[in-house]
């Protein structure tokens, strides 16, 4: 086994000689494998190795066994072991999401946290026969190419040396190297959808295939390279396709169904959104024909004036950012406000753009200390800058034809309804940089 784990580590080129390395340790057959072949590669590879170990507070003095034979394992190993200990059932509750998503969430985290410090990768236990199981539940559940790729060897920071290793490899090595290990009584029930397939689905495949695990590890790195290809398209698709204010349909509608949903995942990831299959499909309908699409999550599609747009409904009245003088950025409506303090000689010598600075500029001296940066409300109204003429934002908006959509996302910077400065619009009047200015605040918004 040490063989093939030291040339999946290479074949994905997963650690580099000298390399620092964090590796999650629950107790079973699968981690504590890991760490053993990790610390047989230590001298080869001139690794480090760490350990971390999560308690979830979950299984009672099972999970105080755990934890002591860890700690056992990595002195007997001599490896640096750090200890989580988390309510996962508390916390679960706390967050209102299942109690296994919460565990994952919260191992992660500690594992990303600690590595960090370190400046470590972090390895995980996965296996083949994770993979295997993996990709059969997300076939169950309809999955599309992303289902099929499975668990991917590297994501980030994160490697999986044992991913072409078979749960039956990890047992002949434990074996063999007379290492032993402690067995999570939950993964003996089939309380869980992953542990019926496990126990039930796998044994039966394996008689008709008794290569299984491999033929599946092969299909998954298949649906990776397709997923990478598509991805590529996608992202070529949407650069041609972008327009103001969003993409345009006519390019949209000439790409092929597949390259179009990778298109539509990645406008939806770029919101922590995954969309369903059937949201996929009335997508690429309204982009012929028109319309809206209510997506979950807030999230929002429409297709209109030749347009496509995908945007999630934010709420002014919570947007509200107070206390900001003096701070060099802050959000607002998910937007990256950098704010830049210069006198007026900076102010004079610096920008080349001088008439967009200008309209993006105020008199620092002018802001009252109450104003605040936030989303727009009714009543808002802006004397424009240079044209002394007052409007309500809602009709500056209209008059300069941002989407209905997106007019909830535009940032101001108000004291009441008096607004100082409109994103896309402009200084007000009062505040604007004059002869008499001494020192200017400059703002620029970005999309994070």
């Amino acid at each position: 086994m040490e063989q093939k784990v030291w040339e999946t580590i290479r074949k994905y080129n997963m650690l580099t000689e000298g390399e620092k390395v964090l590796v999650g340790v629950s107790g079973g057959a699968d981690s504590c494998a890991l760490l053993h072949c990790l610390c047989m590669l230590r001298k080869v590879m001139g690794l480090t190795v760490y350990a971390c170990h999560v308690h979830h507070g979950l299984r009672g003095a099972e999970a105080d066994r755990d934890e002591a034979f860890t700690a056992q394992l990595c002195e007997q190993l001599q490896v640096p072991l750090f200890v989580l200990h988390k309510d996962v059932g508390a916390e679960a509750k706390r967050r209102k999401i299942g109690t296994e998503q919460c565990g994952r969430e919260i191992r992660y985290a500690f594992f990303e946290e600690k590595a960090a410090a370190l400046g470590a990768k972090i390895a995980t236990a996965h296996t083949a026969s994770d993979n295997t199981e993996t990709v059969l539940f997300h076939l169950t559940r309809g999955s599309g190419i992303t289902g099929l790729c499975g668990i991917p060897p590297c994501r980030g920071n994160i490697i999986r040396p044992l991913i072409e290793v078979t749960r039956n490899e990890i047992e002949a090595y434990c074996l063999e190297q007379q290492l032993t290990y402690v067995t999570d009584s939950t993964n003996l029930t089939k309380d869980y959808s992953r542990n019926r397939i496990r126990w039930d689905v796998v044994p039966v495949l394996k008689e008709l295939n008794p290569s299984l695990e491999s033929a599946v590890s092969g299909l998954s790195q298949r649906m990776r390279e397709t997923e990478a290809y598509l991805s590529q398209a996608a992202e070529a698709a949407l650069i041609q396709a972008t327009v103001s204010g969003g993409y345009a349909a006519a390019v949209l509608q000439t790409l092929p169904e597949a390259v179009f949903a990778a298109a539509v995942r990645k406008l939806c990831a770029e919101l922590a959104l995954i969309p369903e299959a059937k949201h996929l499909a009335l997508l690429h309908k309204i982009v012929y024909n028109g319309g809206a699409v209510e997506i979950g999550g807030g999230v929002t599609a429409v297709m209109s004036q030749g347009i496509f747009r995908i945007y999630r409904q934010t709420l002014p009245q919570d947007e509200v950012i107070s206390g900001w003088q003096g701070q060099q950025a802050l959000t607002v409506l998910n937007k990256k406000i950098d704010l830049l303090y210069v006198n007026i000689e900076e102010f004079h010598n610096g920008e080349k753009n001088h008439q967009f600075l200008l309209a993006n500029s105020l008199d620092y001296d002018t802001i009252p200390i109450t104003s605040c940066f936030r989303a727009r409300r009714s009543g808002d109204q802006l004397t424009l800058w240079r044209r002394n003429v007052t409007k309500s934002v809602k009709k500056l908006l209209i008059e300069c034809k941002v989407p209905r959509e997106q007019r909830d996302s535009i940032v101001l910077l108000a004291d009441g309804t008096q607004v100082l400065w409109l994103e896309g619009i402009g200084v007000g009047q009062a505040y604007a940089v004059t002869e008499a200015t001494k020192s200017v605040l400059v703002i620029r918004p970005q999309n994070v």
